[in-house]
């Protein structure tokens, strides 16, 4: 390597030249409709603020796309600290916007944009960009290209007093797309939900066209309940479409008042489904919001069949079985979200699934039990499902062979038989095996403590292999025999469909990670190739920050990493958080958490951060050179040289 590596090597991207360097980072680089999102977004903030009530987006013949509203209109004045038109600030700046301050008084008590990047991102990755703002009695307009100001603001002409609003039209820069063409029928679903979560809010979108133009208008008055009635068209549900909301009222001890949700559910005989949203913001992937929605629903049915006695013997229901037939919309009202990458596709705010499932619970039970008979049929649809779940997995069992293993006696087993489901967590640890213990769900995760560090069984034969007790108890509780690459392995035995790889966040828990990744690649490789072995990434660090003010109760942040760290704080100090108020806490191992801490981050399938490890396709030799310079006992040299190489990207845990 002659690569020259010194001080002038390192780069530093100023304003917007990250979005353009890295565009993916920032947004989606299929087609320009994500970066319109984002101005439609602010435009929906308006309304949900209550300051807007029509969001009008069109689509030119030039290619370009304008949004405009008629909400308060961006400021145009200069910035008290920057001594820049606050309008140029947010689009030209990134992390410059209206939304960080969440407090009484702030410009925004709720919104889908956060971290003010979105609109600066547009910005960048346009060839221009033109707003125009009319706020206190006159017109102004600027103009970008490429991020750059190119028309300085100025004052157009007058308007009257009492009218505002703004207007953005974008031409999106086509070399930063696989496609330069907006999708229509996204623009279309996007807008039409806007309709739907902000009542008495006009929507429309005008596509130009020579021959004249196409305008389509959504205005829902009766909300979700109508929304979710138009999405199951003409299927007949299992009981009468129920829509209700929930919100926190004032002095409660966790949450912000206004924080809540509104939604609307029907049960069908066929499969379920939904949309839902946080702040506006459409979450396709969902999140914890989708996940508190499952549970307060699953809580409210499961009462009301213990009320009426509705469970046969035997039958035990799980959340799936109330929750698998259900299609629903979700409208999650959250201070502070905290989504999963820019585009903002799921919502991962821990502290959500325990504010959405208590605010539906209750309202969900009563309209139950008010309705006594669509409830009765609601419960035997999920009682239904429980039925043939248990069946299938009573097919499963008759095909195994009738021996039985003796399992580990420090096996914490589960006591679900559904080998999907099935989860077991390999623990560094007795320590940490006992909180994860108590963390766990014991219907359907088990926990296998493992004491020290495994053998390296890289050069060690698979008949050898069961001379290690450790490697013997990981055996027999999964189920499985080791077995060579490629080799026909039998996993019919297989008793977990998850494995999860649980070791401190420190550099002997990566070390067993590696050891037991190892194991697994080498000696039970088709395990891998399924995708059965998972990695758990317990944090490193708590921040835990104070309340201030009705709107701020205290929390408890999670940080994977240093860098996750450093986000935090960036965050806290963005809003007006005093310096030092908060604690920070780094977790030396498992065994510090307790039990409630390791479920909400490590353990609970909604909140955890799970990965599924996998060789990449074409990249089985790498993989397999790498494995070898590795953990190879003759390769010491190797790894030497290897080390020399890479040792300025390594990341010191001291």
């Amino acid at each position: 390597m002659n690569q020259q590596y010194d001080e002038s090597s390192v780069r530093v991207l100023k304003g917007l030249e990250p979005v353009k360097e890295r565009p993916g980072m920032y947004t989606r680089t299929t087609d320009p409709t994500h970066i319109c999102q984002e101005v439609i977004d602010n435009a929906a903030d308006e309304a949900l603020g209550g300051f807007a009530k029509k969001i009008a987006v069109t689509v030119h013949l030039d290619g370009s796309l304008s949004v405009e509203d008629d909400g308060r209109g961006i400021p145009v004045g200069l910035h008290p600290l920057e001594n820049v038109p606050v309008v140029e600030l947010v689009f030209t700046r990134l992390h410059a916007g209206g939304k960080f301050n969440k407090k009484d008084g702030g410009a925004y008590a709720f919104s889908g944009g956060l971290h003010g990047v979105g609109v600066s991102v547009t910005n960048a990755l346009s060839t221009r960009l033109e707003v125009e703002v009319k706020r206190e009695g006159g017109v102004y307009q600027l103009a970008f290209s490429g991020g750059d100001v190119i028309e300085p603001l100025a004052r157009s002409g007058d308007c009257g007093p009492r009218t505002s609003g703004t207007r953005v039209r974008i031409w999106p820069d086509g070399k930063y797309f696989e496609s330069p063409r907006y999708s229509i029928p996204e623009l279309e679903r996007l807008l039409r939900a806007k309709a739907v979560l902000l009542p008495g809010v006009v929507v429309s979108l005008t596509l130009e066209k020579a021959g004249g133009d196409e305008v389509r208008v959504w205005q829902y008055p009766n909300g979700l309940k109508s929304y979710l009635a138009e999405l199951c068209g003409g299927d007949e549900p299992v009981a009468p479409l129920f829509a209700g909301e929930a919100f926190i009222g004032d002095d409660h001890e966790q949450f912000a008042r206004g924080e809540g949700a509104q939604w609307a559910l029907a049960w069908f005989d066929e499969a379920g489904g939904g949309e839902s949203y946080v702040n506006l913001i459409p979450t396709p992937l969902g999140g914890t919001h989708e996940a508190g929605v499952r549970a307060g629903v699953f809580d409210a049915v499961k009462s009301f069949v213990d009320l009426h006695n509705l469970l046969p013997r035997g039958v035990k229901l799980m959340a799936e079985d109330v929750w698998s037939r259900v299609r629903f919309v979700l409208s999650a009202r959250v201070l502070d979200p905290q989504f999963q990458g820019q585009t903002k596709d799921k919502l991962t705010s821990r502290d959500a699934l325990k504010l959405i499932s208590g605010v539906v619970r209750d309202p969900v039970e009563l309209w139950l039990n008010q309705h006594v008979e669509a409830g009765k049929k609601i419960a035997e649809l999920a009682i239904r499902q429980a039925q043939s779940r248990l069946r299938s997995v009573k097919k499963v069992e008759k095909k195994k062979g009738s021996g039985v293993a003796v399992l580990p006696g420090k096996l914490t087993d589960c006591e679900s038989e559904d080998i999907a489901r099935n989860e077991l967590f390999l623990v560094e640890g007795d320590s940490a095996g006992g909180s994860a213990k108590l963390a766990r769900d014991k219907e359907y995760q088990a926990i296998l403590p493992l004491r020290g560090k495994v053998l390296n069984s890289w050069e060690t034969d698979r008949d050898q292999l069961f001379s290690n007790a450790e490697i013997h108890d990981i055996s027999v509780a999964i189920g499985v025999d080791p077995h060579a690459p490629g080799e026909d392995a039998d996993l019919s035995g297989l008793r977990y469909g998850k494995i999860a790889i649980l070791s401190d966040a420190d550099v002997d828990g990566s070390h067993i990670q590696v050891l037991l990744l190892t194991l697994f690649y080498r000696h039970f490789s088709k395990l891998l190739a399924a995708g059965h072995i998972h990695i758990a990434q317990p944090p490193l660090y708590r921040v835990d920050v104070p309340g201030s003010g009705k709107n701020r109760p205290p929390r408890k942040l999670y940080a994977l990493d240093e860098g996750e760290l450093e986000a935090i704080l960036d965050r806290l100090r963005s809003e007006n958080v005093r310096e030092g108020a908060w604690g920070i806490s780094r977790f030396k191992g498992l065994g510090e958490m307790n039990p409630e801490q390791l479920k909400d981050t490590t353990m609970h399938p909604d909140t955890r951060r799970l990965s599924c490890v996998r060789v990449r396709n074409g990249a089985a030799d790498d993989t397999r050179r790498m494995f070898t310079m590795l953990m190879g006992k003759g390769e010491a040299s190797s790894r030497r040289g290897w080390m020399e190489a890479k040792g300025n990207e390594a990341i010191a845990d001291v």
